[in-house]
C-alpha cells in the first residue's frame, strides 16, 4: 500500500499545533491532579452494547472516584488506578475458573495475580473484565456498583456448579 506524501509543517499549522497543545495543557490543568489513564481497548469495544455499559458508569466505585480514559470502552476509578473496566473482550467458554453471581451478574473469578484480581462476566456478549487492586478495593462492593451498566447487556447464560453438570436426573416412577 503507498504512503501519502508528508505534509511540509506550515506556520499556519505550527500555530494550530500550539492552540491544541495549549488547549490540552489548560484542560489538564483545570481537571485537577488525576491524569489521563491509558488504557487498551479491547477486541470488541466497538459493540454498540459496550456504549449502552460505558454510558451507565458511576462516579464512584467502591468509594474510588472515576477517572478519564483513553481507550474506548474503558473505565477507571481511584487515583492510582484501583478500578479497571474493559468491556467487548471475548467472553468465556466452558471453564475450571470460580464463577458466582453478585447481585445479578455472574463473574468469572481470576486470582492468580493476587492481589489483583480480574473479573469477567458469564453469559453475557461481549464480555466485561474488572481488574481490581485488593490491597485497594474489595470485589463486592466494586462488582455490585458496577452492576446496572453491565446489566444492560442481556444475560444469554448462568454459571453453573459441579452439581448442576455432573448431576443425572431421577427418572420419575411411573404410575
Amino acid at each position: 500500500m503507498p504512503h501519502a506524501a508528508r505534509t511540509p509543517a506550515t506556520p499556519r499549522r505550527r500555530r494550530a499545533l500550539a492552540l491544541v497543545t495549549a488547549a490540552a495543557a489548560t484542560a489538564a490543568l483545570l481537571t485537577g491532579c488525576a491524569s489521563t489513564v491509558s488504557l487498551e481497548a479491547a477486541d470488541d469495544a466497538t459493540d454498540p452494547a459496550c456504549a449502552d455499559v460505558i454510558v451507565r458508569l458511576p462516579d464512584t466505585v467502591a468509594g474510588e472516584a472515576k477517572r478519564t480514559t483513553d481507550a474506548q470502552a474503558t473505565g477507571a476509578w481511584g487515583d492510582p488506578a484501583s478500578v479497571l473496566l474493559h468491556c467487548g473482550v471475548p467472553p468465556y467458554g466452558p471453564t475450571t475458573l470460580p464463577c458466582g453471581n453478585v447481585n445479578g451478574v455472574d463473574w468469572i473469578v481470576d486470582d492468580s495475580n493476587a492481589p489483583t484480581y480480574v473479573f469477567t462476566t458469564y453469559g453475557r456478549t461481549p464480555a466485561v473484565e474488572v481488574v481490581l487492586d485488593y490491597d485497594v478495593v474489595g470485589g463486592t462492593s466494586a462488582l455490585d456498583d458496577l452492576r446496572t451498566a453491565v446489566q444492560s447487556i442481556p444475560q444469554e447464560a448462568q454459571c453453573l456448579d459441579a452439581d448442576d453438570v455432573l448431576s443425572t436426573p431421577t427418572p420419575t416412577p411411573a404410575p
